[in-house]
């Protein structure tokens, strides 16, 4: 609460939250109806944002957007952290062939070309459940992060509490989870806020290109992708849902930074003492 930007930039995130999963039960219009005969209207009081080509509401249809991609974004970052998590911890406690092993695999999967592989397995992905994009998405976001975790595990693993654990007969994986992973707890939360924006970004341009989000449901990229065509001739169709995805990124950038400042400042004084 020290740093103005991180209150403003929960503030956002939270109003944002409202509009999402609370807007819907208070505004009269839903993102489904067709009204033929206000087609590509401006805002007004009675459609705020405009209308659609096809006569939907667009502010509604934003807020069941913003359903859809904040879901998939947090679902993305816990995921890819919790992979993050497990991988970078055994590769940096147990070093040796397990953190060669896994090193090699994160060498892989940052090798690859995410959206390529995305592009290819889209044929697999049509007409499935939205759920199969955050594994998609999650499957290459947790690779750096991973190497981050493992550099934090090798120090911890010389700390002297976690040498006396091993001496009084404590096992990897209990040394592992009562010890590791609550004090890499810090770094693993601003790693999971940092996700959510990526993977916010990650969805909107997969479902741009059409490898996303299908119809007839709608996130933040399948509205950008309608509206890009549309920009400069009906510019609220594109520039309504890119505010939204500007605001979601900006927010959760300036929370994650001031989670990385308030703990780097604890830790300096826990230095201190």
């Amino acid at each position: 609460m020290k740093h103005p930007l991180t209150v403003f930039g929960s503030a956002v995130l939270l109003t944002i939250v409202g509009i999402a999963f609370i807007g819907p039960w208070l505004y009269p219009q839903d993102h489904v109806t067709q009204n033929h005969g206000a087609i590509l209207q401006p805002p007004s009081w009675e459609h705020w944002l405009g209308t659609s080509r096809l006569g939907e509401d667009l502010f509604a249809q934003t807020m069941q957007g913003l359903q859809k991609s904040l879901l998939i974004g947090l679902a993305v970052a816990v995921l890819s952290t919790l992979v993050a998590a497990v991988v970078g911890t055994l590769a940096g406690y147990y070093g040796g062939r397990v953190d060669r092993g896994l090193m090699w695999f994160v060498d892989v999967m940052l090798i690859l070309p995410t959206f390529l592989v995305v592009a290819v397995m889209s044929p697999v992905l049509r007409g499935q459940s939205w759920l199969l994009l955050i594994i998609v998405i999650a499957m290459f976001q947790w690779t750096l992060a991973s190497r981050i975790v493992r550099a934090r595990a090798m120090s911890l693993r010389e700390r002297g509490f976690v040498r006396a654990a091993e001496y009084m007969g404590a096992r990897g994986p209990r040394v592992i989870r009562t010890h590791l992973i609550p004090n890499m707890a810090p770094l693993l939360i601003i790693d999971c806020t940092i996700n959510v924006g990526v993977a916010v970004i990650a969805e909107a341009g997969l479902s741009y290109f059409g490898f996303g989000v299908r119809p007839p449901d709608v996130s933040l990229g399948t509205l950008i992708g309608i509206g890009s065509s549309s920009a400069i001739t009906y510019p609220w169709l594109f520039l309504v849902p890119v505010a939204f995805l500007i605001a979601i990124v900006m927010a959760v950038g300036l929370v994650g930074e001031g989670l990385r400042r308030t703990i780097d400042r604890d830790a300096d004084k826990a230095e201190l003492v």
